[in-house]
């Protein structure tokens, strides 16, 4: 019996867990809402009314870094949108880490597109890391009378709209703080041109275009983490476009014991990589009640009505004693056989072998040794055969009785079988009738 509860704790266990993952989340902040006054700036190459500034970030548990964000040969790096992504021509970088902080006062170009792995900009002596705006306490550098207001030199600036889906205004946060424990040994590739520093992706400002799928792309450093200390969310990309945008995103992050762990968005998963279901968006939503079949660890948000089937555990062998019909999940250990019931009693699992059968044919003695009594009756007059199966659904014994009508009592020869747990069926012209017996 220990067996078998141990069995099942692991079976819900398994279904109803999913694997300790580094990442905790993956959130998309809308930063800004372009308006018309934004719109008027051509210096920075033009920017669209309604453009939506996204920053991704990916949320940790404490004590992780983020190391590298990458695409190789069976998990692609993906970012796209359903219209072009905007790059400022002036200012723009393909890195976020290599923007000086005066250049987020010119034009729009705090909005260019571009990735990074933490850090947005620099001076001679400070560092600034993204962080959420509704998290930023050090207030704004950018927008309003921080903007030189763009090609026609607005008096009030740029970046000063106010839309509520962004949030809290840029004018009064901007989503950059000071950071004093820095990342070293940046690197990248697959990005731009190594001999001219080009980008032709949508990172850069060569070629508009409204997707980046790499194969073999990745950008680096030695570890960073999020700047607030009780929440380590680090920043890891800034996208604007009119569309909406899709991606996934494949990550190395260094373990709070010191082990570097790959984490993709989708298969083939190898041995030393972990599938996140945070690193797809729109992430898959679903189920997310593992008591029901519908349910899915892969599935980040749950969807009204999905879960329709619930669990049932149990022994879905019609030759087992204690056959359910009801249960959907098999449970093998739960079957109980003669000889063969998990260390259990089987007179207590399946009580009715040792009672009269409920249905239309009891069967006498049962357990049985040499022979056993089948009584039924039929109203009407019908062709009527008795057949007995063994537990591979082997025939063993068939027995025609004819036309037949009214109480049979019927003695069948069990002398021959090996012990056991056999089927009889009674068939006649419109109905098959079951029960079972144990062969002592």
């Amino acid at each position: 019996m220990k067996k078998v509860v141990i069995f099942i704790v692991a079976l819900f266990a398994l279904a109803g867990i999913q694997a300790q993952n580094a990442i905790k989340n993956v959130r998309v902040e809308t930063y800004y809402v372009s308006d018309a006054q934004d719109a008027t700036d051509t210096t920075g190459g033009g920017l669209s009314l309604g453009s939506k500034t996204y920053r991704i970030y990916i949320q940790m548990e404490a004590g992780c870094q983020l190391m590298k964000v990458y695409g190789d040969a069976n998990h692609a790096l993906k970012i796209m949108s359903t219209a072009p992504f905007f790059n400022n021509t002036d200012r723009g970088k393909t890195f976020a880490k290599d923007i000086n902080k005066s250049n987020y006062a010119n034009n729009t170009a705090a909005l260019d597109t571009w990735l990074t792995l933490g850090q947005t900009t620099k001076t001679s002596a400070n560092t600034y890391f993204g962080v959420l705006k509704s998290k930023d306490t050090d207030g704004s550098f950018v927008g309003g009378t921080n903007n030189d207001g763009g090609s026609t030199t607005l008096a009030n600036g740029l970046l000063t709209n106010n839309d509520i889906q962004a949030g809290v205004p840029l004018t009064q946060a901007d989503g950059m703080m000071l950071m004093t424990t820095l990342p070293s040994n940046w690197s990248d590739f697959g990005f731009t041109d190594m001999a001219s520093g080009a980008d032709s992706t949508i990172f850069g400002s060569v070629k508009e275009g409204n997707a980046f799928i790499s194969n073999n792309a990745y950008l680096q450093n030695s570890g960073v983490v999020g700047v607030a200390s009780n929440d380590n969310t680090v920043l890891v990309a800034q996208l604007t476009t009119t569309g909406d945008i899709t991606f996934e995103l494949n990550v190395e992050i260094k373990e709070l014991d010191g082990t570097i762990s790959k984490y993709v968005a989708s298969g083939p998963i190898a041995a030393d990589e972990n599938q996140s279901p945070y690193l797809k968006y729109p992430p898959d939503c679903g189920c997310m009640d593992a008591a029901f079949m519908e349910y899915s660890n892969m599935y980040v948000c749950s969807v009204p009505d999905s879960c329709k089937t619930r669990i049932v555990l149990g022994c879905t062998d019609p030759l087992s004693c204690n056959y359910n019909p009801d249960a959907n999940v098999n449970v093998p250990a739960l079957c109980c056989y003669p000889g063969n019931c998990a260390d259990r009693d089987i007179s207590l699992v399946c009580p009715e072998l040792g009672q009269e059968f409920r249905g239309k044919i009891k069967l006498f003695p049962n357990p049985a040794n040499e022979q056993i009594t089948v009584e039924t009756s039929l109203i009407d007059n019908v062709e009527t055969k008795f057949v007995v199966y063994n537990s591979f659904g082997k025939i063993e014994i068939e027995r025609n009785l004819g036309l037949v009508t009214g109480d049979i009592s019927q003695e069948i020869s069990i002398a021959n079988l090996i012990p056991g747990i056999y089927l009889v069926r009674m068939f006649t012209d419109n109905s098959v009738t079951s029960n079972r017996f144990i062969k002592n």
